[in-house]
């Protein structure tokens, strides 16, 4: 994978709704998302989900080397940078390059900037068991998950199926959020479910690294 993304460039920038980044994001949505409502999100919107942030926040901005000389932007993480970690909140990328597995190297190359700023966590978000546009996050190695008020390896995916309640009989996720105790420094890792930052989306897309084995922490 890495070697697939090797003329990849990366920039971090201000949460700014640029016309190009809004591009590709309808882009993207049409093209992964047609069923979504957020298909027919406008440019203030788009603004709002990008630079409406109480926490500390950038875009992470991923350019391809065209054959003009010039670049490409084909993949942009909304990513809050948080005490422990790095919160992906929302992730998009160029649909035509789906193949060269984007959003996998987005969150791999996250845990490679949060081990070189020597945070421990990077945090993908909330995951539902058999949901086709989360199962991905339980591929990946050094997986853990917020659940009973604590964090916890995931372990198999299977076993969450039939244990899982309605949403009416589980506790508030703000309340979860509130219980949570940060960690000590330890490996980087990668948490799913309950979020530290006040965001509500998150989502990125991808396939297991074939490098990172389930259950491996992922060592500075």
């Amino acid at each position: 994978m890495a070697r697939r993304n090797a003329d990849l460039s990366r920039e971090a920038a201000a949460p700014l709704a640029t016309e190009e980044r809004f591009a590709l994001f309808r882009r993207y949505l049409r093209n992964r998302h047609a069923e979504s409502e957020m298909v027919d999100m406008d440019i203030h919107e788009f603004a709002s989900m990008i630079e409406e942030t109480p926490v500390r926040s950038c875009v992470i901005d991923y350019f391809a080397p065209t054959e003009d000389g010039r670049r490409s932007l084909v993949a942009v993480c909304l990513t809050d940078v948080l005490d422990d970690g790095m919160s992906m909140v929302y992730s998009f990328y160029d649909p035509d390059a789906a193949r060269t597995s984007l959003g996998t190297y987005a969150i791999l190359d996250h845990v490679a900037i949060a081990r070189e700023a020597g945070l421990p966590f990077v945090y993908l978000g909330y995951w539902v068991h058999g949901s086709p546009k989360m199962d991905y996050k339980s591929n990946f190695g050094a997986l853990e998950i917020y659940r009973d008020g604590d964090w916890r390896k995931v372990g198999s995916p299977e076993s969450y199926s039939t244990s899982l309640t309605a949403m009416q009989e589980t506790e508030p996720v703000a309340d979860q959020v509130a219980e949570i105790v940060l960690p000590g420094s330890v490996p980087v890792r990668l948490r799913i479910a309950g979020r530290r930052s006040s965001r509500t989306s998150a989502g990125s897309v991808g396939v297991p690294d074939p490098d990172i084995e389930k259950g491996d922490d992922i060592d500075r």
